[in-house]
């Protein structure tokens, strides 16, 4: 990770800071002159791989609030540049910050513009950092931390001035909604506690009295002064800022502060500039005076740093499946010795157990055929009694009809030539069943009788669609097609013979 390091400027001098674990580490103060120049260029080499920020506290910086329409993207950056350059010619160190939607039909937006117009004091440090290649995150100034601070503090007035001393010179900052609209910086002459309380309480009222001239604050509107002193100092500034009129002052000891802010770092005296590195580097302000081109090295660093903290999740990725993979494979090891263990018990048992089997004369390849060829003629087995149950319907609805035998065969159909119960010449999936039988009346019954019956019998046995019913021998003597004349018969005969075949598709 990259260490992060805090620059503290000021007109005459530059103080240089390593923050690291929530406290502040001074590192170097270095002048104004060529000298100290080169010592802070070496300070830059030897950290080339830290993230700095810039603080300064200067006179030169301006703020101005601007009413501008309500556009986005592209045409809101182009506007704001074109408002930057109106106001502030010449100048590259230039910010912009957004106060709000105005209410009312059109939107307009309120922006405070801001400029740090001396860049003389400042153009030397950033020529050292932009020849060291150091990744400078931002520019900001004292003014910008104002509204930061009373936020972190739980002081939140619509309006209010902030008072504070640091570097020889009296900050006073008016802050409306949490920003600072208006800052200035006034030299001290005389820094002992009395007159530290004195000029406090001048300031504050000069500066009521600027305000209500410009119209910022509303003449007999309340307006509070806030101190942040050190707290052998605050007595006798409560003692010379007395509240009068719409002014009232509030106190606050700046090592209370500290305690809040949880800062380590206690402030030694009524400077104030520790507090503010303190929140430089834990709530920096989204808004920044430096441009694209500086902050260059700080881009390039802050990608280098993403793909590295991307190429550190894949690597943890990796490992994490490879981990999970050799648990997995060190789980089918596990199984595959144990299998195996397994297969060579099961063999063992099996050699145990054949040896106990009576041998063959016969190799395993014959008893597999032997066994394949027993399995097939099981498979091709067929029973006669789907055909016994048809030829049992058809007697239910022929009574008269007297079974003497049933022939059951597989194959092609028995022929004349051919003595029942011969073998066939192999089986084509067909069955044949021949049925022989009388028809049996009584005395009185006629051979029209005996011929009808004998039909019905035959309509019973072709009820399957699948049966092929031909009849081989007639209870009468009769030819084909021939009409039957009373008297060419002998009906004195009560039973006659007949045998039928149906050949059916044998049902598996």
């Amino acid at each position: 990770m990259s260490a992060r390091r805090l620059l503290y400027l000021t007109a005459h001098h530059l103080s240089a800071y390593l923050w690291r674990q929530g406290r502040l580490e001074h590192e170097g103060d270095f002048e104004a002159s060529p000298e100290s120049l080169a010592r802070f260029s070496d300070y830059l080499a030897g950290h080339r791989h830290s993230i700095y920020r810039l603080l300064v506290n200067t006179a030169e910086e301006e703020l101005v609030v601007e009413v501008i329409p309500h556009v986005q993207g592209s045409d809101r950056k182009g506007l704001l540049e074109r408002k930057r350059a109106q106001h502030f010619p010449g100048h590259v160190l230039t910010t912009a910050v957004s106060l709000g939607t105005e209410r009312g039909a059109r939107r307009n937006e309120r922006v405070l513009l801001g400029a740090l117009t001396n860049a003389a004091h400042i153009d030397p440090w950033l020529e050292c950092l932009r020849a060291a290649d150091a990744a400078l995150a931002g520019i900001h100034s004292v003014a910008q931390m104002a509204g930061i601070l009373l936020r972190r503090l739980g002081r939140k007035p619509a309006q209010a001035m902030l008072l504070t001393w640091q570097d020889h010179t009296l900050r006073e900052s008016f802050v409306v909604d949490g920003q600072a609209v208006f800052s200035r910086q006034t030299p001290l002459a005389d820094t002992s506690v009395a007159g530290l309380a004195s000029r406090f309480a001048a300031e504050a009222a000069r500066l009521q009295q600027y305000l209500a001239g410009q119209r910022m604050v509303q003449k007999h509107a309340p307006l509070p002064a806030i101190v942040l002193a050190h707290p052998r100092a605050l007595p006798a500034i409560r003692d010379a800022c007395k509240s009068h009129g719409n002014l009232a002052f509030e106190f606050i000891d700046c090592h209370e502060a500290a305690r809040r802010l949880k800062l380590q770092d206690m402030p030694s005296s009524s400077n104030v500039e520790l507090i503010y590195l303190h929140l430089l580097a834990t709530a920096p302000p989204r808004a920044q005076f430096a441009p694209e081109a500086q902050r260059r090295d700080y881009f390039i660093a802050r990608n280098r740093k993403g793909l590295l903290a991307l190429g550190g999740v894949a690597l943890i990725g990796g490992l994490l499946f490879t981990a999970r993979n050799l648990i997995e494979l060190r789980q089918l090891e596990e199984e595959t010795s144990e299998l195996t263990a397994r297969e060579g018990e099961l063999s063992w048992r099996y050699r145990e157990i054949t040896a106990t089997f009576p041998q063959l004369d016969i190799d395993n390849a014959t008893l597999r055929r032997l066994t394949d060829r027993h399995n097939e003629l099981l498979r091709r087995q067929r029973l006669p009694d789907r055909a016994f149950i048809l030829v049992s319907h058809a007697l239910d609805d022929a009574p008269n009809i007297q079974l003497d035998a049933i022939d059951w065969s597989l194959g092609a159909p028995a022929t004349a030539s051919m003595p029942p119960g011969a073998p066939r010449a192999g089986d084509d999936g067909r069955e044949t069943i021949v049925v022989r039988g009388t028809v049996r009346h009584g005395p009185a019954s006629t051979a029209r009788q005996t011929l009808a019956t004998f039909e019905h019998f035959v309509d019973l046995l072709r009820v399957d669609r699948n049966n092929d019913v031909s009849v081989r021998k007639q209870p009468l003597d009769i030819e084909p097609g021939r009409a039957l004349r009373s008297g060419e018969l002998d009906e004195s005969k009560q039973t006659r013979d007949f045998v039928v075949a149906v050949t059916r598709k044998a049902a598996p």
